[in-house]
């Protein structure tokens, strides 16, 4: 007697994940709150659906709900993603540098990697001397008009490149490059110097300066920059502040990737990458 065929769990499973998954990546920084037919409307799923899960993932502690019905990503969305290893080492090393660089320039510190084809900012050091800025923690920001950007796309591959440019560059300011022709010429003097520039590309009257962050196997990880006030006098000193810090993160981080740090069992310590 032949045995039962096994119930589909896994296309049961997949269906359920992504069901959920879409309707947590229906909150932006943009849209943080939203409610039940927001959900709906993002998400393309039925109502019952959507009221469904979002109940459960309120009771999980991932999704929380006021009294006017309105949902927000919760606090345990944000305990499971501080446990991502490789973020949480770059930003421990790089946090201290950060706040040096920010006490020596009073600017914007930023520190941001590559995500698919975008910046994204894994920490910020700011303060009441600093230009305002419309990145945030989290937050995301096009390649090819950010400095951090720049620099990250610098490094990537050649098809990563040529991907980006097919997608189109976005004009934000008068200033954006948009012609790929010049972009990719900006990109190689960006690699060979080690500093990228960007003046007035995303928002005016301010500038981005980017440093590259490299781990042991001299692998681009992250892109360190100050943003200031468009034409600033101290533009001479932070440059060298900038490259100073992003190298010191370097050497730390290739010391936390060479080290091997283990625990009572034998098992890495859960703080390496």
């Amino acid at each position: 007697m032949s045995e039962p065929a096994a119930a589909p769990t896994s296309l049961t499973s997949r269906s359920v994940s992504s069901r959920v998954f879409a309707l947590l990546n229906a909150f932006t920084p943009e849209q943080p709150a939203l409610r039940l037919v927001d959900l709906r409307d993002v998400t393309g799923l039925p109502v019952s659906t959507v009221h469904r899960i979002a109940m459960e993932l309120v009771e999980l502690g991932a999704l929380k709900k006021d009294a006017e019905g309105v949902y927000r990503i919760g606090l345990r969305i944000w305990e499971l993603g501080s446990l991502c290893p490789q973020p949480r080492t770059l930003r421990d090393i790089s946090l201290p540098y950060m706040q040096d660089l920010y006490e020596a320039t009073g600017e914007n510190v930023h520190l941001a990697v590559l995500d698919g084809g975008e910046v994204l900012y894994l920490e910020r050091v700011w303060g009441r001397r600093s230009v305002n800025v419309v990145t945030h923690v989290g937050g995301r920001s096009p390649l090819h008009a950010t400095g951090v950007g720049k620099m990250l796309l610098s490094h990537a591959s050649r098809d990563f490149q040529e991907q980006v440019l097919t997608a189109g560059l976005k004009r934000y300011t008068p200033h954006t490059v948009v012609m790929p022709g010049l972009l990719m010429r900006t990109l190689q003097t960006v690699r060979v110097t080690g500093i990228a520039r960007c003046v007035e590309e995303l928002s005016l009257g301010t500038m981005s300066i980017a440093a590259p962050i490299f781990d042991g196997d001299r692998t681009l990880a992250a892109a360190l920059s100050v943003v200031l006030h468009t034409g600033a006098k101290k533009l001479a000193t932070v440059e060298p502040a900038l490259k100073m810090a992003a190298m010191s993160i370097s050497r730390e981080l290739a010391r936390a990737y060479d080290s091997e740090v283990t625990m009572p069992t034998g098992r890495r310590s859960p703080t390496s990458p």
